[in-house]
């Protein structure tokens, strides 16, 4: 059956808070190969920046920055051990779902939900399935199933191309996520938490690439919407 309308969520940032995980792991990965110790201020720099989506990528980069030589393998390696930990019991455990408790369940009345993150499906999945078990989100498209990952599009359209979708939005917390969105022709809605490092600069940045709307996290959408 053909949807008609779709909202479309980034993850990192936009679904789960990943200050305490993801950014984390950034931090404590890059201590352990330099011995310096960095701001979330540094991360979202390059977030910023754009072409940044990869927070392997991010790790070793500012490794580099710092003086320090490591290869991508190693840097992935320790950066993994980190998050998953043993048995699932790592820095993952230290995220936090955003939605407050049934706002995504009405949204689903009026609209399908879809996930494209630069996650490996496998990790989607394991959040998923940690904090909303009884939503459905379909399609899930992670790292692996899109050739290029973001800016390009090719998530959304895997989207369209899977559901039929006759509108789509896409609610997303990078650069990169609105460069996705707007060479998909897709509307863009930015989150920007006020919490977060540098969220001026990051609204801006999302006004300039004619976001439909910033909001400072998902519980806003309703209104938007």
């Amino acid at each position: 059956m053909r949807l008609e309308r779709m909202i479309v969520f980034d993850m990192d940032g936009v679904l789960v808070d990943v200050t305490g995980s993801y950014r984390e792991a950034i931090r404590q990965t890059v201590r352990y190969f330099t011995s310096q110790e960095i701001e979330n201020e540094r991360i979202q720099e390059l977030k910023n920046a754009g072409g940044w989506t990869n927070d392997w990528a991010v790790s070793q980069r500012i490794i580099q920055d710092l003086g320090i030589s490591a290869k991508y393998d190693d840097v992935v390696a320790k950066f993994q051990e980190l998050f998953l930990g043993e048995d699932g019991a790592g820095l993952i455990c230290q995220e936090r779902w955003v939605a407050l408790p049934g706002l995504l369940e009405r949204l689903s009345l009026r609209y399908g939900l879809a996930v494209f993150t630069g996650r490996p499906r496998r990790e989607a999945y394991l959040t998923l399935d940690r904090f909303a078990r009884n939503l459905r989100f379909d399609p899930v498209i992670g790292a692996e199933d899109v050739a290029a990952g973001k800016p390009a599009p090719d998530g959304l359209l895997e989207i369209v191309k899977r559901t039929g979708a006759a509108h789509l939005w896409y609610v997303g917390d990078t650069v990169d996520d609105a460069r996705s969105a707007q060479a998909a022709s897709v509307p863009f809605i930015g989150v920007a938490s006020p919490e977060a490092p540098r969220r001026e600069e990051l609204a801006v940045l999302f006004r300039e690439m004619d976001a439909v709307a910033v909001i400072g996290d998902i519980n806003e959408l309703e209104g938007v919407l």
